[in-house]
């Protein structure tokens, strides 16, 4: 790393845990060149309707135990 890069990541280090969060969606959306967001979109519709389904009792949840579980059977 150079020199610059250390001081902003010792400076990033000092914040607080919801500040580095933020810094890193921020940074993270910096690679996003992609001027057609219909993905996004899409993903998004996707998810506000399953959040919606599962308040309303029409999906069920699986604990992380359960889902890592399965993956490691295959």
């Amino acid at each position: 790393m150079t020199a610059i890069t250390e001081r902003v990541l010792n400076d990033a280090l000092s914040l607080s845990p919801i500040e580095r969060a933020e810094l890193i969606q921020r940074l993270f959306q910096s690679f996003d060149v992609s001027k057609d967001n219909h993905i996004d979109t899409a993903w998004t519709e996707e998810v506000d309707s399953r959040v919606e389904a599962y308040g309303k009792g029409l999906l069920t949840a699986s604990s992380a135990e359960d889902v890592l579980a399965r993956i490691n059977r295959r």
